[in-house]
This record gives structure tokens, sequence and C-alpha cells, in this order.
């Protein structure tokens, strides 16, 4: 194996610092002049006629957080770009919250999405790290909205979607949006020094547990209002890609890694944390088991049935981030080889195919013979999922990434 995709080897240090600049690079074209982020295209250029959608532009005011924490030239005046549109046109003055988008002609995008809230979070917590203007009130004026909206105490959930004015609540309930409170609850604690958040993250990451494990470690991801699992929703609309049919392999693999961050944050005992820990490694073996490599090509495959078999054979690229950052960050607190093994052979992949080469960035979306392709995400809508897989491998697990780059909490 080339040293270059071996963890902990100085070649493979650089060669994720060497992606990174050239992801950073590739973003910069990102704000419409509201602040609101433009959907990138395969060579960065900004595809103006598409929706400028809320959780794209909290992505992107997090991703050049974290490039002003590693100096990259120019970052913080992004994320005060893309603050001006979370605090200015996204927002909605009249009935609170946040719009899902704009569309080319500046109309509202309806429903209000517990998905782009956690989003809001997200990005306000680690322009607050950053010492943006204007971060702190919107991080309160997020968290505010998000308590009183879509965080149910009783349930120890987040529902999923409001009507826009905040009047009809849609019986829908889902796991990704949960997934990605628990990513913005922990940055929450982090931030602000509230455990409150810490521990409405593990309420949320105890009951997914329970799903997965009664479900040979395959996540049920959609739900009634009465939380009971629709384990058929979606059938005939397969490649969703926000509410794709059957088991979603990358979202295990990325529940295992913030499981893990929960724990470690949470338990100082290590009897405390291993049972956590054991469930991170189901999840992702389980994941990687059935989707690494399931049709005779590298890749992650995008869907499963409950049999662990392909439904959509697509490799998206976030998948693949999400398998870089979880197999460090279980090699860090297990020390087994075999996810050292695995990441060296996704960085491996990672420059073979889903690198480009020639314009920059990753491609977001490829076929079972790993060619491009863009059905479900055309171009390179933004740089989230890449930007934090070239930089987890090499920073402590146990915070969130925005403060432990800040801190340079490095490993």
């Amino acid at each position: 194996m080339n040293r270059k995709y071996e963890i902990d080897t100085a070649e493979n240090r650089k060669f994720l610092q060497d992606i990174r600049e050239d992801l950073l690079r590739f973003g910069r074209r990102f704000p419409s002049p509201g602040g609101s982020a433009y959907y990138l295209g395969d060579d960065g250029t900004p595809w103006t006629e598409r929706s400028r959608e809320t959780w794209i532009t909290c992505r992107m005011a997090h991703v050049y957080s974290l490039g002003s924490f590693l100096g990259y030239e120019g970052s913080g005046e992004l994320v005060d770009e893309a603050l001006k549109g979370l605090c200015g046109e996204l927002h909605d003055t009249q009935n609170g919250g946040w719009y899902a988008g704009l569309t080319q002609d500046g109309d509202i995008l309806p429903t209000k999405q517990c998905y782009a809230h956690a989003f809001v979070i997200l990005a306000a917590s680690s322009a607050c790290l950053a010492g943006r203007k204007g971060a702190g009130e919107l991080l309160a004026k997020a968290i505010a909205t998000y308590d009183r909206q879509f965080w149910n105490e009783e349930e120890g959930l987040s529902c999923d979607t409001w009507n826009t004015e905040f009047t009809i609540l849609d019986d829908y309930r889902g796991v990704n949006a949960n997934m990605h409170t628990v990513e913005a609850f922990l940055a929450a604690a982090d931030t602000l020094k509230e455990e409150k958040y810490r521990e409405r993250a593990g309420r949320i990451v105890r009951h997914v547990i329970s799903w997965a494990e009664g479900n040979n470690w395959r996540i049920p991801e959609h739900f009634t209002k009465e939380w009971v699992a629709d384990l058929e929703c979606n059938k005939e609309r397969p490649d969703d890609p926000f509410k794709p049919y059957g088991a979603t392999p990358g979202h295990g693999i990325e529940w295992a890694r913030l499981i893990v961050q929960w724990a470690l944050s949470t338990y100082g005992e290590k009897a405390d944390r291993d049972t956590y820990i054991k469930a991170a490694e189901n999840l992702y073996n389980r994941a990687i088991e059935d989707a690494w490599f399931a049709d005779g090509a590298p890749g992650i495959v995008y869907t499963t049935d409950w049999e662990g078999k392909p439904v959509v054979h697509d490799r998206m690229h976030w998948t693949l981030a999400e398998a870089i950052n979880s197999s460090a960050v279980l090699y860090r607190v297990t020390g087994g080889r075999k996810y050292a093994d695995d990441y060296a052979q996704f960085m491996e992949y990672l420059d073979a195919s889903v690198l480009d080469h020639t314009n920059g960035s990753w491609f977001h979306q490829m076929d079972r013979e790993n060619k491009v392709m863009g059905t479900v995400w055309p171009g390179k809508s933004d740089l989230y999922h890449a930007l934090q897989a070239m930089l987890i491998p090499y920073y402590t697990p146990e915070v969130s990434i925005a403060l432990a780059v800040r801190e340079n909490r490095s490993v």
C-alpha cells in the first residue's frame, strides 16, 4: 500500500492537507449578493438558476469557519457572507425560523425543515468559535427556534417538517434530521458549555442504537408521527436524496462517529463508554459489510434492502467522506488494525475515483462502475463532508471538529 494512503504517515497528512487547500479554493464563489449560497457546478461556478438553500448556506459558513482556523486567506469574510444570508434573506422575520431556501427569483421555498435548522445551529456554533460578528446572536436565535418548534422533550427526539407558518406539522418523522441534530447539539454544547444539549444528543443516540440493534444494525430511517418504523417508505422512489428506501449504509457509518464523539465527551470512565463504542463498531461494520465493494467494484452503495442487498448502487461522495472519518475515529479509540486498513482502502479509492483532479473538489455521485453521473447530486453542491473528512482523522474525536481545529487538538 502506498504510504500516502496510510494513517499517521507524513505522506498521508500531506495528502489531506493538499486536498483541504484545493477544496477551500474551489468553494470561494458560493456567496450570492444576499449571502445565501449558490449551488456550485462541476468546476465551482455558481449555478445561479438553482435555488439557494439554507442547509447549503449553513454548511459553507461552517466550512469557512474551519478555513479560518486553518489560516486560509479570506475565510472569515466568506463566513460573514453566509451569515449575512442567514441573518437576512433566509430568515423569516414574520413567522420565525429559516426558510428552506429561495428560488432564483427570490421566492420562498415552502416548509420549515428540522434538517436545515440543525445546520443553522452548527453554522452559528462554528462562526461563534471563529469570532464572527453576529454569530452569537444567530446561535441564540437558532437554538430558541429549535427548542420551540422541533425538539420534543417528552420523546427525546425531534420532529421533521412544519409548513412555512409553523402552524401545521407533517406526520413524517425521520432519523436523518435527528442525526444532524446530534451533530448540532454537540457543537452547541462545546461552544456554549451548556451540557443539556449533550444530554439531548444522548437521548437521540439511545433511541437510534435501540432501533438499529433490533434490526440487525441496519438503522430504520423513516417513521410515523408515533415513531413506528415505516420500512417500506419511498420504495417507489428508492434514490430520493433525503428519504431513500431501505437502509442507508452511509448513515450507519456517520452515526458511528457521532456516537463515539458523544460517548467520549459524556463519560469519563472507559467502562461507561465501551457499550456505546461497541454499538458504533456494530453500525460501522454492518454498513461496510453490506455496502463496500458490494457489486464487484470499489465504493459504498447508496442504499440496501433490509437483508443488506444493494438497491441503489450509485456511490455518493458523502458516504466515502464518512467512511474515512469513522474508520479513523474507530482506529483511534479501539486500536483495531482493521480500521486502519479500511482507512487506507478508502484513501486509495478517493484518489483513484472520487477526487476530481482536473476541476477540483470531489465528484458527488458516481454509478456502479465509478463513472460520474448527476441524477441525484449533479455538480458539487458544497464542501462540508469532504472538508471534514480531511480534518477529522487527525483531530481528537471527543469534541466537535470546529473546536478541535480552533484549539489545535491534533492527534
